[in-house]
């Protein structure tokens, strides 16, 4: 191929049985000497990528709805993106800006400040991923209120380092054989109203999921005194993309500032344009104590931030740092980033993912093994039942899917463990979701007809 030609590209082609000859040699490569302990659910080696198009090494063109797992919001090698990294790289590369100073940090830590929700008075932490950010989050709450223990939520993924594994608690096998894990930590079901924890029906609840944390958790094995921090996710995102309902986050923060305990959101996910807004936590008009930012940030150059309220940033020097984080590439490329967004992606993530949801719903219509459709901007979630009444989860039939999906040329992952995700680049248009669904229909069909 050209190389502008995946540019014009209109669908996908597959010219080889997958994975082909040059894919099949670096899976053997990676066999033998990459961690077993990556999960890859399709044998994808890409070659390169433009916009929402990818090509492996075979020549096999796909279409992206993975985004490099929520992660090129910008699309593959966005020109303007490339041109602020070209630009870094003449000057330097690296030089720690936790022992030194240099004019990328400060900017993008100004223009975090700038955009994040809540009073324009923060500070910005450095690191490299959205693992770290939640470390540095966890650490700063403990510091912070002088208390040590954290509520978070069934269904949740943070990270796996070891602080932010404890507030996991997505899949076991992220958790088996790593005990013990950061004492202090309290999950409670998320506002997951397909399959409400309490058997509940929304609206009828009352959002009795946060109701409890108060008439039952604090009475009886949680003093709320000794909670320094609720971390939650605006939609919960490895627990299957569940979008709460529009009270959950006010009446979670309610209850947070009631009893002097920070609010914080992780949205290493739902941030940077994803969900038709800058922040997901936008959505429900809340301002956290601290935010965590990774993934989309920075179009696919390492980079992860914790966004604090300045009052709340009361740590001293030496207290937590990161050689690498604030890398001045990553930097420049995160700036790039945010300028894209504000010129158009948010808009355009909030327009196509409303067209897509609602091609979805209608396709709901006439496969009833559709549970549910959820998400906002272009984090859509799509469950798999097996059955409408007793909504039995079609696992199995979801990994079917996402292998049919592939073979057919186009990238889609799951969440949950029945739940398909939808993360095209924001920049995708509606004839390019529309090729998506039309591979995705035929797809669902083949795996769902008896």
């Amino acid at each position: 191929m050209k190389k502008d030609s995946l540019l014009a590209a209109k669908k996908p082609s597959i010219k080889t049985t997958l994975p082909g000859p040059e894919a099949k040699k670096v899976l053997e490569k990676d066999e033998r000497f990459i961690s077993q302990s990556y999960t890859r659910v399709y044998p994808f080696v890409i070659n390169r990528g433009r916009g929402v198009w990818v090509e492996d090494v075979d020549s096999n063109l796909f279409l992206d709805f993975t985004s490099g797992i929520a992660v090129n919001n910008t699309g593959h090698c966005h020109p303007h993106v490339i041109e602020a990294i070209r630009q870094q790289t003449e000057k330097f590369l690296h030089m720690s800006g936790t022992d030194f100073y240099y004019e990328a940090q400060s900017s993008l830590a100004a223009k975090l400040a700038e955009i994040a929700p809540g009073p324009k008075e923060k500070r910005v932490f450095f690191g490299n991923s959205g693992a770290e950010a939640i470390e540095a989050a966890l650490k700063l709450a403990r510091f912070h209120t002088k208390r040590s223990r954290i509520i978070a939520f069934l269904g949740a993924f943070h990270g796996r380092t070891m602080g932010a594994l404890s507030l996991t608690a997505s899949k076991v096998v992220h958790e088996r054989g790593f005990s013990p894990l950061v004492p202090g930590v309290t999950h409670v079901p998320y506002a997951y109203c397909y399959r409400c924890a309490y058997h509940l029906e929304y609206p009828k609840c009352d959002v009795a999921c946060v109701d409890w944390i108060r008439e039952d958790l604090f009475k009886r094995s949680l003093p709320p005194e000794e909670v320094a921090a609720i971390f939650v996710e605006p939609i919960q995102g490895e627990g299957g993309y569940i979008v709460p309902p529009p009270e959950f986050h006010q009446k979670l923060y309610d209850l947070a500032k009631e009893f002097g305990i920070l609010y914080v959101v992780d949205e290493v996910q739902t941030g940077m344009g994803r969900t038709g807004r800058m922040f997901g936590i936008e959505h429900w008009s809340v301002s956290p104590d601290i935010i965590a930012l990774a993934k989309g940030i920075a179009s696919g150059m390492p980079l992860g931030a914790m966004v604090s309220q300045s009052q709340v940033m009361t740590w001293i020097p030496g207290s937590h740092a990161s050689t690498f984080g604030g890398n001045p590439v990553s930097c420049r490329a995160a700036l790039a980033t945010i300028e894209l967004l504000e010129d158009g992606l948010i808009k355009n993530a909030e327009s196509v993912g409303s067209y897509i949801l609602s091609q979805l719903r209608e396709l709901q219509k006439r496969y009833p093994q559709i549970g549910d459709v959820r998400g906002k901007g272009l984090m859509i979630g799509v469950e798999l039942i097996k059955d409408p009444i007793t909504k039995t989860k079609a696992i199995d039939e979801r990994n079917r899917v996402i292998q049919g999906c592939f073979e057919k040329g186009l990238l889609i992952l799951g969440c949950g463990e029945n739940t398909i995700r939808l993360i095209p680049p924001l920049i995708v248009s509606r004839e390019e979701a529309d090729t998506a669904l039309t591979i995705f229909e035929e797809v669902l069909k083949k795996v769902m007809t008896p």
